[in-house]
């Protein structure tokens, strides 16, 4: 039986706003060519939006950690789809009329979306986890199945869109992605909310910040830094170093990768149990494929690889989410937070350090001795050793979730014995 059908038009908004997270983290980077070619970009400014995007979100994490009890959470949910609407307009309009300032006007509307992107983070997960359900982990893995299945029409439809219509138009595809983030505020207008008073909206001198929560706060780091790290480099990690053609390499890398990321999402939302177990194989699966990635040469082998990486990363990151609500019942929006900035921390140093290491190990004797045993380009060398450094994050992953497992059985036990 739905215990909550009094909140399904809100689930719905929800949902919408979840794909329009996935619109503000993936549309720019499909236009970075566009940007370069149009208004005589670099790599470095074309790199700080991503930078700019990340750190806003991350921003927006901290300040509601720590400061959750200033602001009116029902609101707040209901103004992020429309902060990210003006966002996008900004985006698209400004540098249209102001060419010779577009860099300036395409980083304030990414700050702006980004603001939204940063609130939907940390604001979603608790209004769905604050609704009544007869499978609350199911409600949460569909939440954030929403962001994989967003991704995939964003690069899909992005893509027939510049095909069909050409770069010099983009504007005119933000403002069509504009229309979904606006008819979730639309939706939010005529919502029901949940109670949130039992989810601690006010935290007073950091007491949530339990050996508990921190070990989930470092979970949702690695998850994300698995998570991220594929999905950010996979489309070049393909063309560059497995060498196939680029736009195989947008499908099957971005696309790909989105697709499973989804399925995985969608089916624990179905069938799923014991969430803890399924993060323990994701982090192992997780390793084995960049490895496979990094150290197998075989053209396909690599492309699997990084597709089957969505899958294993699936749930790693609303996993945590799941798993501390398990364990901590009616946590506070600052927990979810902190989560939210764990996961935004490990999205924005393991996809930096992998360009670093690709860069750094491309230029050494070490490299150009290999290329010549192996038969690649010295760039090919770096780009498989930032892999393989990528795949650390997971390896630590499975540990600590052993760890994790170990702890919260202890805990647990001293709790039932306390009472």
């Amino acid at each position: 039986m739905d215990t909550g059908k009094q909140y399904r038009i809100t689930k719905k908004a929800c949902y919408l706003t979840g794909v329009s997270t996935a619109i503000t983290g993936n549309l720019t980077p499909l236009l970075f060519v566009t940007f370069r070619n149009m208004y005589h970009l670099s790599y470095t400014l074309l790199g700080l939006l991503v930078v700019v995007n990340f750190f806003t979100q991350l921003l927006i994490d901290l300040v509601f950690t720590f400061f959750t009890k200033y602001f009116n959470i029902h609101k707040a949910v209901k103004l992020t789809p429309f902060i990210i609407f003006l966002g996008l307009v900004l985006f698209a309009v400004l540098p249209k009329l102001f060419p010779e300032l577009a860099f300036l006007w395409i980083v304030i509307g990414t700050v702006i979306f980004s603001v939204a992107a940063g609130l939907a983070e940390v604001l979603l997960s608790p209004v769905i986890a604050a609704m009544p359900s007869d499978n609350p982990e199911g409600e949460m893995s569909k939440l954030h199945s929403m962001y994989a299945w967003g991704v995939v029409g964003v690069v899909l439809f992005s893509t027939a869109f510049i095909r069909i219509f050409g770069a010099e138009n983009w504007m005119y595809l933000a403002l069509l992605w504009s229309i979904v983030p606006l008819v979730a505020f639309l939706i939010f207008q005529q919502s029901e909310f949940p109670p949130l008073e039992g989810f601690g909206q006010s935290s007073k001198s950091g007491r949530f910040l339990t050996k508990g929560i921190l070990l989930c706060a470092l979970c949702i780091f690695l998850g994300g830094a698995a998570e991220c790290t594929m999905s950010q480099w996979a489309s070049g990690f393909i063309e560059k170093a497995i060498g196939v053609p680029k736009v195989l390499g947008d499908v099957l890398g971005v696309a790909l990768f989105a697709v499973l990321l989804g399925i995985g999402r969608t089916w624990y939302s179905k069938y799923g149990k014991n969430i803890i177990n399924f993060m323990l194989f994701g982090m192992l699966g997780a390793t084995l494929c960049y490895f496979a990635a990094g150290f197998v040469q075989h053209p396909a082998v690599g492309v699997i690889a990084c597709a089957l990486t969505g899958i294993c990363t699936s749930m790693l990151w609303p996993g945590t989410l799941i798993y501390v609500e398990e364990k901590f019942s009616g946590v506070g929006v600052a927990v979810y937070a902190l989560m939210a900035a764990g996961g935004d921390m490990g999205a924005s140093v393991a996809p930096q350090l992998v360009g670093i290491i690709s860069d750094k190990v491309s230029l050494t004797d070490f490299a150009l001795t290999l290329s010549g045993t192996l038969g690649i380009s010295a760039e090919q060398v770096g780009m498989r050793a930032g892999i393989l450094a990528a795949g650390l994050f997971p390896l630590i992953g499975v540990l600590l979730i052993l760890y994790m497992k170990r702890y919260f059985r202890s805990y647990h036990k001293k709790e039932s014995e306390n009472r």
